[in-house]
């Protein structure tokens, strides 16, 4: 297990789709140890695979004293009629915190490493940290996500940051 590099805004394994786990090896038996090693700090609630530089379908979680992965996850169902608009941020947009909208209910679907289903759902923050690293696994990052008057604030302080 290893404590990994998380990649930031402008590499482009962020914006990179990535690919589905097709067969659970060394490797992958790995990156989940490292992912979930990754995640167990304070204030770390979530990291996809392609924040460590990994392009494969997977993510940890660190919500309400729960530490946990799931692979080639899939959002099956969001709550269509609440939604949340708190502050978001991200470990690969560091220290940038905006109003995002996300559902306030979110449903996972994917397996773990015995290739078993695992459903892992929640509302608040697990919904939020759901809906996020799905989006990482996609390409997305949480600014894409953003209003336009804010989405152009964010991307003026990014430019600042990495002047």
């Amino acid at each position: 297990m290893a404590m990994r590099e998380i990649r930031t805004v402008g590499d482009p394994v962020l914006r990179t789709p990535c690919d589905p786990v097709t067969t659970v090896d060394d490797r992958v038996r790995s990156l989940v140890e490292d992912l979930l090693e990754t995640v167990d700090h304070e204030g770390r609630a979530g990291l996809a695979a392609n924040q460590i530089g990994v392009n494969l379908r997977a993510f940890s979680w660190n919500i309400d004293d729960e530490i946990g992965y799931v692979l080639n996850p899939r959002i099956v169902e969001l709550s269509e009629d609440e939604y949340q608009d708190g502050d978001e941020g991200c470990l690969s947009v560091p220290g940038l915190w905006y109003p995002t909208q996300r559902a306030w209910y979110a449903r996972v679907v994917g397996e773990d490493l015995d290739g078993k289903e695992v459903v892992v759902e929640g509302v608040e923050l697990m919904a939020r940290c759901l809906q996020h690293e799905v989006d990482h696994l996609d390409g997305k990052l949480y600014l894409d996500r953003l209003e336009r008057s804010v989405r152009k604030k964010a991307m003026r302080a990014l430019r600042e940051q990495l002047a």
